[in-house]
């Protein structure tokens, strides 16, 4: 099969995008599959590209005005170029929004099957950043979702979300997760004493450091007696947080074997934005063994069992954050049997098996397209 990734982002970035975009090629090029990606270009590209799994064509970008992190796709004829050049038999669009969209048209003028990752949630962005536009940016998912074979979202609730606002042809295709990285054995006690020099309990977060991802809910966390909080990440929010949060350790960006470190040296993770998709930090903690608090929407409903891998709080409720930790705190077995379940979780979620299953929705559109064809 000879597929074009069409993504919205791409290693170097670091994101839920990039990292599943990169997966995604991987798996494929892996199965035997000839793969090309199609991405913005960004500062380090040529060196991430040269150890990508296959040809990255890039198109040329701008930062986005106040999130210079995020890169928006120029106008370029580079996108229906390379998936006419590779003889795509199908277009696969993560996340598509700008790029994507264009890949989409591209896709549809050649008569290639696309298929569309959701993967974003631009109408709680929109609440965040405009305080409105959640009507606007639904009609844009819906009418770029709309022109794909098949639309693949990564959870139960984003699955819904998208049905109820009328995008049709929707099926579940969740993340997997590197369970050889991400692993309990790789607490690291040199680490936790340098975070945690009196023993206190080490309470981490993950992931961009933007106001969608509300890590100022952790403030009350902070103040708890004998627990450090220690934050994972970069964005444009980060001086802001840090000043906010100041009893906080703040690592930056950490990467690989020691990100893996850093998760399993944890004692309890937290997220707190609202509007995950999917959520693969979560995901992460528990192949780590770390107990999780998570917000009650969106991606971990489908992840954390309540009381079982970690406790779900009512989201935007930093008490009821600083409340679960507190709790967890004072009761190290629940902790222990939190962290065992987790990992057991999702052993079965690796990156293969959920490769696999793409794999299987690209061979339904397929079939499905050449049936159409016949008729």
């Amino acid at each position: 099969m000879r597929v074009v990734i069409v993504t919205e982002s791409f290693p170097p970035d670091v994101n839920g995008v990039a990292h599943g975009a990169l997966q995604t090629a991987r798996h494929l090029v892996g199965r035997g599959h000839d793969c090309v990606v199609v991405a913005p270009a960004t500062s380090g590209a040529d060196e991430a590209d040269a150890y990508a799994p296959c040809r990255v064509v890039r198109i040329p970008s701008l930062p986005l005005p106040g999130y210079p992190q995020v890169r928006v796709a120029l106008p370029s004829r580079r996108v229906a170029a390379a998936i006419a050049e590779h003889r795509a038999d199908l277009v696969h669009l993560a996340g598509p929004f700008v790029l994507g969209v264009r890949g989409m048209a591209a896709a549809a003028r050649l008569g290639v099957p696309a298929v569309a990752v959701y993967q974003t949630d631009l109408a709680g962005y929109a609440r965040t950043y405009m305080g409105a536009g959640e009507a606007a940016a639904w009609r844009r998912i819906r009418s770029v979702h709309a022109a794909a074979d098949l639309t693949l979202a990564p959870s139960s609730a984003a699955l819904r979300d998208l049905q109820a606002h009328g995008v049709p042809r929707v099926e579940l295709w969740p993340r997997g997760v590197d369970t050889d990285r991400f692993r309990p054995d790789r607490r690291d006690e040199t680490l936790r004493r340098a975070l945690a020099p009196d023993g206190e309990l080490i309470v981490g977060y993950v992931g961009r450091l933007a106001p969608e991802k509300q890590v100022e809910l952790l403030s009350g966390t902070c103040a708890l007696d004998g627990v450090r909080v220690v934050v994972v990440g970069d964005g444009p929010s980060r001086s802001g947080l840090e000043q906010s949060l100041p009893a906080a350790v703040f690592l930056g960006c950490r990467t690989g074997d020691e990100l893996a470190r850093v998760f399993a040296s944890l004692d309890v993770f937290v997220h707190t934005g609202p509007f995950e998709t999917f959520c693969q930090t979560v995901q992460e903690a528990m192949a780590s063994g770390v107990p999780v608090v998570a917000p009650a929407a969106g991606g971990p409903l489908d992840l954390v069992a309540h009381g079982r891998t970690g406790l779900l709080v009512p989201p935007r409720d930093a008490a009821a954050v600083r409340d679960a930790v507190w709790s967890l705190s004072a009761d190290p077995g629940s902790r222990g049997a939190y962290g065992a379940a987790g990992r057991a979780a999702v052993e079965g979620r690796t990156w293969a098996a959920v490769g696999d299953r793409l794999i299987g929705h690209y061979t339904d559109v397929l079939a499905s397209r050449k049936a159409v064809l016949a008729a």
